[in-house]
């Protein structure tokens, strides 16, 4: 029996019991605080930080967003923290699947755009559920066939003889014919890794409609076999224009195969778990909006890597990777994003702000800077209550400055963004 447990970031798990409905405090089994124990400690070995065990009996959740899903049957749903009032469940699912379509680059149908906002569903199901009817629409399309070569011996001629095989034939089997000829086959590489999505979303689903779907599509698909080598199948997925009607599905068949995650768990249990660090996401977000506001003449880059911190002998060594770079030729703008909430009004606390960012920012600006002009710098964090607008400008001397813009993600919207002069389409 499946159990469904729904949190947001930072949230704490424990194996004693605690009042429901409480987001930032919940309660899950012995079995499965265990194993997401065993986990944390994979993900510390591997270098990431998945969650924090503070004693025995609590775990403190990091900034990973999605579902989890563990060997007992416990589900557990992590939300974003970004919501303050009414049905911060509903709103920050909504924001997710908005946040994890813009980072997969997902342009999925208009018609489907109604039932994102209609369907109220667990993150995996609602992948499922965009993945079955990427699916649904290309089988009415047309799937994609191919000839393939058939060497066989038959008792009459097809195609073409094989000559060499025939004079090779022993005396009592000359009246066989060694012939080879093509058949009009589905099998490639395409349709064999969406037979294999499919059939496990049809093994893993728990959504009625969901379920129904899947089975009708298998029995539609069912001389179309699984894919076997999937990293190689993917390698020759075709970009060609006789293909271009199986773009659209690509992305949630790679969602559902675990081949396009941040994070995959790894490990002998395979449920449906999907990872992504808020961070990405955010990042990815921001970067989306910014590529579709850019004025004409302006370019962005997203995770620069030319420049280095330092030489050292021969070479350079500590890469600088900014999140995004803005050039217009004339002027250049670094920008960073952060998952992370300021205060505005915690001055004498430096608005909570990171000493390391603004090093970091430092860094970039003088390595990165237009000669002999020094690039404008941005630190984008997210809108709220307590950030609002724009902080007062920050001064690294030389004529280098740092902005502290707030991005509202209800809204999709960049605010103030014309204090940096940051080259986008002006607010209307």
């Amino acid at each position: 029996m499946t159990t469904s447990v729904t949190i947001r970031e930072f949230a704490r798990l424990t194996t004693s019991k605690v009042p429901e409905g409480d987001l930032d405090f919940v309660s899950i089994s012995a079995s499965a605080f265990d194993w997401l124990c065993d986990l944390s400690a994979r993900f510390n070995r591997s270098g990431a930080t998945l969650l924090q065990v503070e004693g025995r009996r609590s775990l403190k959740w990091d900034s990973y967003v999605g579902v989890l899903e563990t060997p007992c049957g416990t589900r557990i749903e992590i939300l974003p923290k970004h919501f303050e009032h009414g049905d911060c469940a509903k709103q920050s699912r909504a924001l997710l699947r908005k946040l994890i379509q813009a980072a997969l680059s997902l342009k999925p149908r208009q018609v489907s755009v109604a039932g994102l906002e209609l369907f109220d569903a667990p993150l995996t199901e609602w992948v499922m559920g965009q993945f079955l009817n990427e699916l649904d629409h290309l089988v009415k399309v047309g799937f994609r066939f191919d000839y393939q070569r058939v060497e066989e011996e038959q008792r009459f001629l097809r195609g073409q003889l094989n000559a060499v095989a025939q004079m090779r034939q022993p005396p009592g089997r000359q009246h066989q014919f060694q012939i080879r000829h093509d058949v009009f086959l589905p099998d490639r590489a395409e349709n064999r890794l969406l037979k294999l999505a499919l059939e496990q979303v049809a093994n893993a689903t728990h959504d009625a409609a969901n379920w129904r779907l899947a089975n009708e599509l298998r029995s539609m698909l069912a001389e179309v076999p699984t894919s076997q080598q999937v990293q190689a199948d993917l390698r020759v997925w075709s970009r060609d224009r006789l293909m271009a009607h199986y773009q659209a599905i690509k992305p949630w068949c790679e969602l559902i195969l675990n081949r396009q995650m941040p994070i995959a768990v790894a490990g002998e249990w395979q449920g449906m778990s999907l990872l992504f660090p808020m961070e990405k996401l955010f990042e990815r977000y921001v970067e989306g909006w910014l590529r579709g506001q850019l004025l004409s003449g302006a370019a962005l880059e997203s995770q620069a890597d030319s420049e280095h911190l330092c030489g050292h002998g021969k070479g350079r060594i500590f890469r600088l990777k900014p999140d995004l770079l803005i050039d217009t030729g004339a002027q250049r703008w670094i920008l960073d994003t952060k998952w992370k909430r300021l205060d505005a009004g915690q001055r004498e606390k430096n608005y909570w702000l990171s000493q390391a960012d603004f090093y970091q920012l430092y860094a970039y600006g003088h390595k990165y800077r237009l000669k002999p002009g020094m690039p404008t710098l941005v630190l984008i964090y997210p809108y709220w209550s307590g950030l609002k607008k724009n902080l007062p400008e920050f001064d690294y001397g030389d004529g280098m400055k740092l902005w502290v813009l707030p991005f509202d993600l209800d809204n999709g919207l960049l605010l103030n963004a014309e204090k940096p002069g940051l080259p986008v389409q002006p607010v209307i």
